[in-house]
């Protein structure tokens, strides 16, 4: 079957098209940004890949006349886009969608969402609901899944109950926590994708899918911690606090302060499932709660996280054309330059320490300084330090690496650089690179500041002080010289 899928390099997308291809489907991919989808190679060469942004429908005739599919996915969504309202973001991506569905003779939309059978719903999940009607209306054969919380390594909602449960013994939590949830496991998720592809059983109807348990949001806490071996207190107050609890959770874990708040807006609401007919056509084993758990730390410890949430790359980024920053900025720019010799015979090992670097490996020196700079960020509004690495070894350009995000690692060359996604009063790059030649062997480490007005050279020049002894002693130690 000739697929059509979008949101091709989130987090859903990328867990669903190696399953696609496996089972021999001809599959195009709908990008943004070429250079931040980053399948494996041998994936890579078996797709096709069409760069369009659904918001610009002007676009869709140019990119998808005469061009068919059997099948269309769409796994776009946002959580975290301030520049509209969410409801006029859907309704503009889900209005070209069916426009390229029509163009391209589409037989099947199939559209994953979230559980939205409750009278009041949040911005996040009316939105979801706006896409829904798109579709209904559409007089194109549909299928809609309707999810809650999805559990699977680098899943938002994993994340987050991560990064509670790990960080906190003791919450006291706003009684939105009482609220009742269905999770269902990301391997559910796929085979119902994949298993509803051109059924026409699912043809013109909405299903609600979840796993096996009925939780509260407090007890999914608890049961993450029993399942890690923690003991965690929670006390539960009788009062909400929405805009206290959106604090919270973007001070506590990985998330954006957007995306907190949403996530906490569409927590007021019980998301069950009150019909569950897509038993009877998809049969399969749901995965317990806990069961998922244990399935998503299988695969962390065995360094196979496909995807994360954080793969879309921050909006700090999307103002910059990434191709021109391969080579980092000369002009108007601060630069501090270091580098040291090291042992030929050690070039491996030493490219291997800054691959390696951040997340639970650090930063080589000064790590507590690192986090009081991540600490810093977070209360500023930004990202912070709690995003760590996607893998403790696999490193691609897109993933993000704390408060960084990687715009190029090449393995074959040395060569490491990263852009900073904390707030700063202008743009900063962090490279890393082995220089040889037949007599010597150079690392070298340049930390690039592009300044905004005043305010970006007075913090460059107050920061200089910690770039001597941080960055000198950083280098010495990814150099393997204490």
């Amino acid at each position: 079957m000739r697929i059509l899928l979008t949101g091709a390099n989130g987090y859903i997308g990328m867990r669903l098209l190696p399953v696609l291809v496996e089972a021999g489907h001809e599959v195009t991919c709908v990008v943004r940004d070429k250079n931040r989808f980053k399948p494996s190679p041998d994936l890579l060469n078996k797709v096709n890949i069409i760069e369009f942004d659904f918001l610009h429908p002007e676009n869709a005739v140019q990119h998808f006349n005469k061009k068919q599919f059997d099948a269309a996915y769409y796994l776009i969504h946002s959580l975290g886009d301030t520049s509209t309202t969410l409801k006029e973001y859907e309704l503009r991506s889900a209005g070209c969608f069916v426009l390229v569905a029509t163009l391209t003779q589409v037989k099947q939309i199939i559209y994953l969402s979230g559980i939205s059978n409750e009278k009041k719903l949040s911005k996040h999940l009316s939105a979801r609901k706006v896409v829904k009607d798109v579709f209904v209306r559409s007089e194109i054969p549909y299928t809609i899944l309707e999810a809650g919380i999805i559990v699977g390594s680098g899943s938002i909602s994993f994340e987050i109950i991560r990064d509670l449960t790990e960080k906190i013994p003791v919450m006291i939590v706003p009684r939105w926590l009482n609220s009742q949830c269905q999770p269902i496991a990301i391997r559910n998720v796929i085979n119902y994708l994949h298993l509803c592809l051109l059924n026409e059983q699912t043809f013109f109807r909405t299903f609600e899918i979840g796993g096996p348990d009925v939780l509260t949001y407090k007890q999914m806490l608890l049961d993450f911690a029993e399942v890690r071996g923690y003991k965690r207190y929670i006390i539960t107050l009788p009062v909400l606090f929405p805009g206290l609890s959106a604090h919270w959770i973007y001070l506590s874990t990985s998330a954006s302060f957007v995306i907190a708040k949403q996530l906490v807006q569409s927590m007021k609401n019980d998301v069950i499932c009150k019909e569950s007919s897509i038993h009877d056509i998809i049969p399969q084993d749901l995965i317990s709660y806990k069961g998922a758990i244990k399935l998503a730390f299988e695969r962390i410890e065995q360094n196979m996280v496909v995807s994360s949430w954080t793969d879309s790359a921050s909006s700090s980024l999307q103002h910059l054309d990434v191709n021109q920053h391969i080579e980092v900025p000369v002009n108007g720019c601060f630069k501090d330059k270091k580098w040291i010799e090291i042992d030929k015979g050690k070039v491996e090992e030493v490219a291997n320490r800054f691959f390696g670097i951040g997340g639970e490996h650090g930063w080589y020196y000064a790590d507590m300084l690192w986090r009081i700079r991540g600490m810093l960020d977070k209360l500023l509004g930004g990202v912070g330090l709690s995003r760590g690495r996607r893998s403790k070894v696999d490193i691609q350009p897109g993933d993000t690496i704390d408060f960084w995000r990687v715009i190029l690692a090449d393995h074959k060359n040395y060569r490491l650089l990263l852009f900073a996604e904390m707030k700063l009063p202008g743009e900063a790059w962090l490279e890393f690179a082995i220089v040889q030649n037949e007599n010597r062997c150079i690392l070298k480490q340049t930390a690039t500041f592009r300044p905004r007005g005043i305010m970006g050279r007075n913090y460059w020049y107050s920061m200089l002080p910690f770039h001597y002894f941080i960055f000198r002693n950083m280098l010495k130690r990814i150099a393997g010289k204490k």
